[in-house]
Parts: C-alpha cells; structure tokens; sequence
C-alpha cells in the first residue's frame, strides 16, 4: 500500500498540504513528509503553473515525493492520466485532495479505497463544501449559476460517489483541514490551519510604512462588474496611501494594466502564494482586500508582526447579472467570519476623496 495519496491543482492547495504535513507530523509523531506523495494535476494556465513548479520546490525541499501530472494536455490527457494514476490511488492508504468540487478530483476519488480521506483548504471555498456536505446536497461551487447543465447531469453519478467518499462511513474516516470558520458535519473531525509550517519557515517579514492591496479575481469569474472594482481599488489606494496591487494569479492582464495607468499603483505578480510571499516581506503595515481567502489566512501568517489586514465589503449595485443569487450572501459570509480584521464598509472606501 501507498501510505499517502494527495492532489492538488493551485499552489494554495499545495501550500496547504504541506500546513497539513506538518500538523499531522507534530500531532502523531509520524514521518508524514516522507510518507507523503503529492501529485499536481497541473492546470493551463502560466501564473498557475508557475507558482506550483515554486511549491513543489518547496515541497521537495521538506523530503515530499512530488509528481507533475500534464493532465490537461489534450484530448487524451483524461483517459491517460485516470489509466497512469489509478494503480496508485487504489493503493493509498490516505488520500489528501486540495478540492473536493473538481471533477478531476472526483473522477479519482471514485478509484480510491483509502480508509482515511482529507480535505485541506481550497480557500473560501471549504466554507461551502463543509455546509453541502453537512447538508447531503451535491457538490457546486458558490459562484456557479443556474441548473446543472448537460455535463453536470452526465458528471452527476461521479459526483454523487466522490460525495459518498466524502463522507464518514463504516471503515472510513473524513478530516477537514481548515483555517476557515467550519462547523462539522457529523462524524466529520475538523483540524486547525494554524499556517504552523510557514511562520516556522519564513520571517517575521521587514514592514514597510504603506498599505498593499490585494487583488481578487472576482471580475473574471463574472461575480463582480469589472468598472465598479477598478472604482473601488482607485478609492482605497487613495485613502490609503497603497502603492502595490498583489495580482491574483487569475486576473486577467488588460486588466491589470487598466489598474496601473488608471490608479499608479505598483503591479506584483506573485511567484508564491501570498501567505508564504507577506511571510517572507517586505510587506506593508496595513494589508487592504476584498472578501477572499486572505481576510483568513493572512492574520495566522503573519501572527504577532503587527500587521493589520483591513477587508472591504462588496456592494449590492457591483454584483453582475451573471452572478450567483447566493454571491452576496456568501461573500459577506466571508467577511463576517473573518477573525483578526478591519472591516471597511462599501461607502466607507467608495466615497470620494
């Protein structure tokens, strides 16, 4: 048997394997990073890739066995990737998934015999997967739209045994791995993302006297109206003297240039996740973003530095046709939740200077 199994296709997820290697090797004095295999399932596009090629760096550095998958490359790359990983993943013992809502993920978890199944956090997301499957409903993202369209009702038998996977049974245990503010479902045991491993390898970071924002890419999955958010970071870099835009690593580069010629601001383009890049500094006094992942994992980062991370609520008016009905709702789910923050009303840092 392969003692650990795990996957991951953004370097979030990655990062988070290795806070949950570390954890589970404090806790049970196991030697999880030598037992661990991680497998990337490596996505298209190019920040993506990139940052994860940094990660699994990392990860090799820690003793992990790290497997680049191209499972995205081409017609056969589906078919070709299930045949070359399957014998591997009826053999673990543990599997680790990094997003229980990919349909990759999905399609492996339906091979899988392990008797142990973890989720670590990917992002905001785990919120809404611990809630749907405490809930017993079927797997969709919160952003998503409107009825299962024909591939979600042909996915829908895959989708349906991954859940059962997903969920405590007779011989089989589920762990939830999280920083967020998860309530779990019965027979599901939660564990604590407290970022041990990075602040035990980074820092504490040089702060700098001025605030970086930190961008979302909440246009470019249709939730958010792309001129009401170039709005809203002009606004927030005025009152509050920012100078550099943290690029997430899906927004879209027109218009990160609209930003730049229309705000000044200084375009970074993270070659890490974000928590590993502040860790790391220099990185400014006050951290500005908008309901996302970081409103969470940015105060446990970067514990006892003095940094103050500030979220900024989304208007009602900036939400596009497109949007989910539940998009506002979940998105201020995030910030309420949110521990160790400044909250900024939508007028506060909309009003003019």
């Amino acid at each position: 048997m392969e003692p650990t199994l795990a996957f991951v296709e953004s370097p979030v997820q990655l990062l988070n394997i290795l806070e949950w290697a570390h954890a589970d090797a404090l806790a049970t004095e196991r030697a999880t990073f030598a037992e661990l295999t991680v497998v990337v399932l490596s996505p298209l596009d190019p920040m993506s890739r990139g940052q994860l090629r940094r990660m699994a760096e990392l990860a090799r550095d820690e003793g992990i066995g790290v497997r680049w998958q191209e499972a995205r490359g081409g017609p056969g790359a589906l078919l070709r990737t299930l045949r070359e990983l399957g014998p591997a993943v009826r053999r673990a013992e543990r599997v680790v998934v990094g997003d229980p809502f990919s349909r990759y993920v999905q399609l492996l978890l339906a091979l899988a015999r392990a008797t142990e199944i973890v989720v670590v956090d990917d992002g905001t997301a785990t919120m809404e997967f611990v809630t749907q499957l405490a809930r017993g409903e079927r797997l969709v993202r919160w952003h998503r739209k409107g009825r299962a369209g024909l591939r979600d009702r042909v996915f829908a038998p895959v989708s349906a045994s991954a859940r059962r996977r997903l969920t405590p049974g007779r011989g089989r245990t589920v762990e939830v791995f999280s920083s967020m503010p998860v309530q779990a479902p019965e027979g599901v045991r939660i564990t604590a993302n407290d970022f041990g491993w990075t602040r035990s390898r980074f820092g504490p970071p040089r702060l700098t006297r001025g605030a970086d924002l930190v961008g979302t890419s909440l246009v470019e999955t249709g939730v958010v109206d792309p001129g009401h958010y170039l709005d809203a970071v002009a606004a927030l870099a005025r009152a509050h003297g920012a100078t550099r835009y943290f690029a997430h690593r899906r927004e879209a580069a027109e218009k990160l240039r609209l930003l730049s010629e229309s705000t000044g601001l200084e375009i970074v383009r993270p070659d890490l996740p974000l928590e590993l890049i502040a860790r790391r500094g220099p990185i400014g006094r006050t951290i500005l973003s908008f309901p996302s992942t970081v409103v969470h994992t940015l105060p446990l980062a970067l514990a006892d530095t003095g940094v103050q991370v500030v979220v900024c609520d989304i208007a009602p008016e900036w939400l596009t046709d497109k949007a989910s009905p539940r998009a506002q709702g979940f998105l201020s789910g995030v910030t309420d939740t949110a521990r160790d923050v400044h909250r900024l009303t939508a007028t506060a840092h909309t009003a003019p200077a």
